[in-house]
């Protein structure tokens, strides 16, 4: 356990960032979830909306620092070549 009140800040607010990335890693699977269930079904208008979603997401998490940002636009990338490839 940390002594010093500087090491104890520390703490909390790794806490804090580990909880918010934990909540927006957690939200991402959701979506990407979503988006592979509706194109295994062939509903292409629903995902579609979930790709905008995704890509909105994704984008975001990579802003705050959660993913990578290269990480974020691969995910994007292959997630468009999934839609295309099941759309056409």
């Amino acid at each position: 356990m940390a002594n010093c009140k500087s090491a104890k800040k520390r703490i909390r607010v790794i806490d804090k960032k580990t909880a918010r990335n934990r909540r927006v890693k957690n939200h991402l699977k959701d979506v990407l979830k979503s988006f592979e269930a509706n194109i295994a079904a062939g509903e292409m208008e629903a995902a579609k909306a979930d790709l905008k979603l995704a890509e909105k997401k994704l984008m975001q998490a990579a802003a705050k620092g959660t993913i990578h940002k290269n990480a974020a636009s691969r995910k994007v990338s292959r997630l468009n070549q999934r839609f295309n490839k099941a759309n056409a």
